[in-house]
Formats: structure tokens, sequence, C-alpha cells
């Protein structure tokens, strides 16, 4: 049984007990617990998320008679509440769930002088607020802007800018007329860029001017320009518009096809009413977010607008408690689906903090002097950015008023263990809730995610999200699409989701099943051939294979995510994550290693695979027999024998994601005696040169290669 970190001090004064006391009215059940409600989440779908729907009280047109074909797998991407019709800005904007005082939103939370938004940049440098009113009359401009330019329902407006006031105005414009919003973020190449943009074909790119970052200023032009050029054979493009990012607007005349933000506005008076919300269907496309694109082109994957709705909600309200009181800071690159989740908080009338730059800049204190004085009760982070604080000795409760602070998540990688007891034995006050989730972009939702009715153990998820079936298979049955056998708690395995939950994608863009004008009478599907059959749904049998490997703890019921399936280490036949070594690294060595890689290689002539560590010393420690010694002592005394890695050597670098995910798949790779060319979404992609010396790793240990 592992140790209890925290459990909620009034679990019966949260909105997923109000909401389970609800459906005990209503249906006579006698839910209790948060397994209770679970179960029957999944076992009534239809019955969940028509609850689900009532509760949120979305502003929307039309009517169901059906939820959803229950009977339907996943695969045929079952369509939901068809007949509603809705528009994301507009729910965003006005939607009022908490005015009507028999509901149980508390106080209405969009008022015109209340603040929706606050940006704030690296370092504090500079805060800018933005009323709802404000937010309303800026995206009503621009959206009359755009629709005089041709923005239309169905076309695509990109975005590559921070994470600011004005890129919410684009996001909201854009789907105020039922255009799909894409975003990306300012670090990204030019190539990561342009296989995200050009696979769309979008009618404007909206781009910011500059750009803030480890303290400097970035002049973003010529990235600008060398994208404009290379959209010349995308026919739907009609140029680039520049965001004037700080006090002096750089002079954009050698931009081909580009203007400004101001110019683009000035297409519509300020005087021309604002346009009608375009209705759309529930089915609707509304965002396009990628996958990492770690080994090739990323795919674009299509979410719709009614299914990212009440999904949000679910998560926010439910699981999260936001409320118009809340605050919330997601640290996020546009590029990220968790950009979503910071838009997100809107829908509640909860005030959104969007930060712009590094979380380590000037110096790691002034983040946590950031989430004091915005008196912010909600903080999306990553274990990145705690492991930093813990290895120099930081412990933000220290450093600031963090009396307000409620929730604080963490995604886009393992959280370790050790971090876990940091959080509530040194880091933050013990009444604050860790949230440890894990979903992904495929879904823009989470799969192992936080509930208030249950305690917070060390080790992986809280559970599984309410109204997502999910199990765990067997990983060892061979792909070839049959039945998957699901394995006992407390076996490995991989995640799969069972049967359908609205927030799948509708459609991969360019797949032989991507409609070229969406409608709502499109069903869509994933039939065998396509890319999102082969994505998802080739693994096993009419089930959703989400490519994470996992074991759900028999214990307290969290599920906890090991690593990606397609990394599986699988030496002799045993399958671990990488997660467990990480873990092991971190516990042991943080005070020498600042960060590691661990990967499987496996040749063309091997005939079984080797397990190798790739260790980022920190400055002034020395790589060495020794520590190598110790590193393989320590993961046998801590796992197993089976889990020492062959090989342990140094690094230089180690290869990360712009949103500083580090990536093992390319590594893995290329020690395996592939050459691959490095996707746009690199953050370093000249350190996979490094790697490429170990496919012939005996020469390096005889002493015939470079290292």
């Amino acid at each position: 049984m592992p140790r209890k970190l925290w459990e909620h001090p009034d679990p019966q004064n949260t909105e997923m007990y109000r909401f389970m006391q609800d459906l005990n009215r209503k249906h006579g059940l006698n839910l209790e617990t948060y397994p209770d409600l679970y179960r029957w989440s999944c076992a009534n779908r239809s019955r969940f998320w028509a609850e689900v729907f009532a509760y949120a009280n979305l502003i929307h047109t039309g009517s169901y008679t059906t939820v959803v074909d229950e009977s339907a797998p996943i695969d045929s991407i079952p369509r939901w509440f068809r007949g509603v019709r809705l528009n994301w800005a507009e729910n965003i904007l006005y939607a009022r769930s908490s005015a009507d005082p028999s509901h149980h939103h508390g106080t209405a939370g969009k008022e015109d002088a209340k603040t929706a938004i606050t940006e704030v940049r690296e370092g504090n440098s500079a805060v800018r607020h933005c009323s709802w009113a404000g937010l309303r009359q800026a995206t009503a401009r621009l959206a009359a802007a755009m629709k005089a330019r041709g923005v239309a329902k169905g076309d695509r407006v990109v975005l590559v800018g921070a994470n600011s006031i004005e890129t919410c105005l684009v996001f909201l414009a854009a789907t105020w007329l039922g255009a799909l919003f894409s975003s990306s973020s300012t670090d990204m190449g030019v190539s990561g860029i342009l296989q995200r943009a050009v696979q769309i074909n979008p009618k404007f790119i909206f781009f910011d001017d500059a750009a803030l970052y480890n303290g400097k200023v970035i002049d973003l032009r010529d990235k600008m320009a060398a994208v404009s050029q290379d959209m010349k054979d995308c026919d739907q493009f009609n140029g680039i518009i520049s965001i004037q990012r700080f006090a002096k607007p750089h002079d954009i005349s050698s931009v081909p096809r580009a203007e400004t933000w101001e110019h683009f506005l000035a297409s519509s008076p300020p005087c021309t009413p604002p346009p009608p919300f375009e209705q759309c269907d529930f089915h609707d496309p509304l965002l396009v977010y990628y996958s990492s694109g770690t080994t090739g082109i990323p795919k674009a994957i299509v979410h719709s607008v009614g299914t990212i709705i009440i999904s949000l909600f679910k998560e926010g309200r439910l699981h999260e408690d936001v409320s118009p009181d809340s605050v919330g800071l997601q640290y996020t690159t546009t590029g990220w689906i968790m950009y979503l989740a910071n838009v997100a908080q809107l829908l509640f009338g909860a005030r959104t903090v969007m930060y712009d730059g590094s979380p380590f800049q000037p110096d790691l204190t002034t983040f946590v002097r950031i989430l004091a004085e915005q008196r912010v009760t909600k903080l999306g982070t990553s274990p990145r950015w705690m492991a930093e604080m813990a290895k120099n000795n930081l412990a933000p409760r220290d450093l600031a008023d963090l009396s307000s602070l409620r929730i604080v998540t963490s995604t886009g990688m393992v959280l370790s263990d050790q971090l876990f007891h940091w959080f509530y034995d040194v880091g933050f006050p013990p009444r604050v809730h860790l949230a440890n989730i894990s979903g992904g972009t495929d879904i823009a939702g989470c799969f192992g995610i936080q509930n208030p009715l249950t305690p917070v153990y060390v080790g992986g998820t809280q559970g599984p999200s309410l109204g997502v079936p999910i199990a765990i298979y067997d990983a060892q049955r061979p792909d070839d699409g049959g039945p998957g056998r699901p394995v006992p708690d407390g076996e490995h395995g991989e995640l799969v989701a069972t049967a359908a939950f609205p927030n799948i994608p509708a459609f991969l863009w360019g797949d032989q099943t991507d409609p070229v004008a969406p409608t709502a009478a499109r069903a869509y599907t994933a039939p065998p051939g396509s890319k999102y059959h082969a994505a998802y749904f080739a693994r096993f049998g009419h089930v959703w294979a989400h490519g994470d490997f996992c074991v759900v703890n028999p214990a307290t019921g969290g599920v906890a995510f090991l690593g990606r399936a397609d990394g599986v280490l699988n030496p002799s036949g045993v399958r671990f994550g990488s997660a467990e070594v990480y873990a092991v690294v971190e516990g042991f060595f943080a005070d020498r290693v600042a960060d590691s890689l661990c990967v499987g290689q496996r040749r063309p002539a091997d005939e079984d695979e080797s397990v190798m560590l790739f260790l980022l010393m920190r400055p002034g420690h020395v790589f060495d027999s020794k520590l190598v010694a110790e590193m393989r002592e320590a993961i046998a005394r801590e796992l197993t024998k089976r889990h020492v890695p062959k090989w342990i050597f140094e690094t230089p670098e180690i290869p990360t994601t712009v949103n500083l995910k580090k990536v093992e798949l390319p590594v893995k790779q290329i020690v395996s005696g592939r050459i691959i060319k490095p996707s746009g979404t690199l953050l370093n992609p000249k350190s996979l040169d490094y790697y490429y010396q170990f496919a012939k790793v005996e020469d390096l240990v005889a002493g015939k290669g470079k290292l």
C-alpha cells in the first residue's frame, strides 16, 4: 500500500459529490464512492453524458433524441447528441450556467467588469488585463474583420504566437465564424510550422512579430517570411497577419503577403455590428492539433465543437471543481494541447493567467512569486519544473504566499515517486491537491485524472476519467487486430479504451476519411487502411489503443503511466517502462545527474533487445566507472537485475520537443541502426547526431569509435 499524501477535507462540498447525489435522486441509485460513480458512468454512458450535458447548461439550439448508439464500436466514431447545434466562442464569451440560482454553479462569473484574462510576461516584466466586456468587444471586432476577408465555416485559421490575449482573440474570433483553429508556438522551427500549416491549407496565419524567451526578445520576421514563401502551393492561403508583441512594432514591409493586425481590423469599420455566431453541429470540426511527430510528419488531429466542450466541462467542473472564483495558470506553449486547458478556464467564468516565457527566468523564484501575486488557485505544470525546484533546494511554499492555491496539475511526462514525496514534504502546502494527470492531444483530455473523493497516494494518477471506459491489455500480444486480453490489476500492459466516449477525434486531416467539406450529415469512420485506424485501432480489435504502458494499483485503483508503449523496454522478454529507470536516477543521483534517457536497442541482426541509458551530467560532476557501478547497483536494488541497462553512457544533450518533453523513439530508432529525418517539433534536432555512433556500440566499447 503506497503512502497516503492528501485527501479532501470536505468531499461532500465538492461539485462531483453534488453531481453524484443528483444521479442518486434522479435514477434511484445508491452511489457512494468514486469507484461507484466511475463504474456507473461507463456502464450507462448515454445516461451519464446526458446528465453532464444538462448540468453544463450550455448555449445551444436544437435537441437530441439519442445521446449515442452504445452498441456502436469505438472505431465507428459514433455521433453524440445528434441534432444539437452550438458555438464554441458563444459559450466561452456568454454562457452563464452559474447565473441560474436553481443550478449548482455558485455565483455568476462573467460580469462585464470582471477580469477574464491576465497576461504575464516572463519575469513579471509586463502585466496586462482584459475584462469580460473587453474580451467580447475585441473578439467581435476581429470576427467581423475575418468575415469581411472571407473567413467562413470550415475554413482554417492558424496562429503562431505566444500565450497572450491576442492569441485568445484569434481562437475565439475564428470559431465565432465556425472556422477551425490551429496553433503553433513561436519557438518551433520553420519546418515544424510548415509541416502543420501546409497540411490544413489555412486562410490566414496570424503570427507574432517577436518573442520573449530566457530574457531575450527574438525577432520573428525571418521566420515569418520563410513560412509565407513556402505556403505558395496552398491555394486557400491569403496571407500573414503580423501581431505586434511588444511596445515597438517591427516593420514587416519585407515579409511577403503580410499585413499588420491594425490593417486587418480595418477590413471591418469599428461601427460594423458583430456577425451572428455560426451554429455548428455537435460533431463539426473545431480544432486541429498535432501529434508530436518526433519521427516524421505529425498527424493533424481534428476535434469537434460539442465533444470538446462537454469533455472540458466534465473535467473542469466535476474533476477539478473549477468555478467562477478560480484563477488558473497553465504553463504551456500554444503548440501543446494544454493551451486548450488554459482557455477552457473561461468556460466556467474563471480568470485565466496566460504566461509568456520561461518559468526559470530571471531565476527560479520569480515564477512562484507570480503565482502568489495573481492569487492562482489552479497551477498546471510539469514534472520537469518541480524537479528543477527540488534539485535547487527551493520550496515554493517558503518563497511566497500560496494560500490561494488549491490544486496543482502535473502532466507531460511521468511524475516520479520522489516528486510526490517532495511535493508534500518540502514543496507545497499540505492542503494542496496534487493532480497527476495523463491523456494527450489525441483525445484533448485525460485518461488518468484527479478526483476530490479519493485520497492521493504516491505514484500514478488517482484513477480513470468519468465516462471513459478503459482497460489494461496484455501488451505482448502481436499486432494483428484481433481481440485483446485484459490483465488483472497489478500487471503491466497497454492502456486501451474499450467503448466510445465523446472526445475522440472526428478524423485526421488528409486521411482517406477526411471530408473535403465537413457537413452535419457526414458520418466519420476509421476503416482499415486509413491513418486513423492505423494510429489507434489496428493494434486490437474494436478498441482504442492509446500507446501508453500502464498498471492499475490493486489497492488504490490508481493508474500509473510507465512510458510510451512503443518505447517499452523488452530485454529477454521482460517488459518495463523507462519511467521505472528514471525514478531511480532521479531518486538517488539527482545531485550529480541532470537528466537521463533510457531506450531499447534492437538492430536487425540482434536476437534480443539491449537497454541503453544515457546520462546528462550536472556541471562540475564527472561521468566515470564508479558512477556507472553505483547506477547499476541502485537499479538492481530498487527494481530487479533485469532492469539494469546493458550499456550506460554519458551524453552532452537529450533531445526534447519544443514543449520540453524528452523524446525516446527517435533515439531508439537511431541506436537500432535506422537513419531518420528529425521532426520540426524537436527543440534541438542536432542533438540526435550524437546517438548515431551507438548503432555500433561494440566498436565504441572496444575503442574503435569516436565517442
